[in-house]
């Protein structure tokens, strides 16, 4: 599935000939940009939900407890972003001539 978006780019204000210009997104795009932008939003949902534990009248912790808890959230984001990035590496690997960019 593609979608695709056009539009006409006159060649000269005096000519009636025009160009189309198609831009496409892949049914991959899509959908990781559906699920991802979900996924991120419930995170940080969870997170603003955590902040409510900090409520001192509710909940009692100690400076250990809050490190122990963010120690934990932070080594989970380096893993998921380290997931990513080894992905990119592997299709950026595959040997041969490469340009740099």
């Amino acid at each position: 599935m593609l979608q695709v978006s056009s539009f006409y780019l006159p060649l000269q204000e005096k000519e009636p000939l025009y160009i189309l210009i198609i831009m496409a997104e892949s049914a991959k795009r899509l959908r990781f940009t559906k699920v991802a932008s979900t996924r991120v939003s419930k995170v940080i949902n969870y997170l603003n939900l955590l902040q409510n534990c900090s409520n001192r009248s509710n909940y009692e912790y100690d400076a250990d407890d809050v490190e122990q808890m963010f120690s934990e959230i932070a080594k989970a984001l380096k893993d998921a972003k380290n997931v990513y990035l080894n992905e990119l590496s592997k299709q950026n690997s595959k040997g041969g001539f490469t340009f740099n960019k």
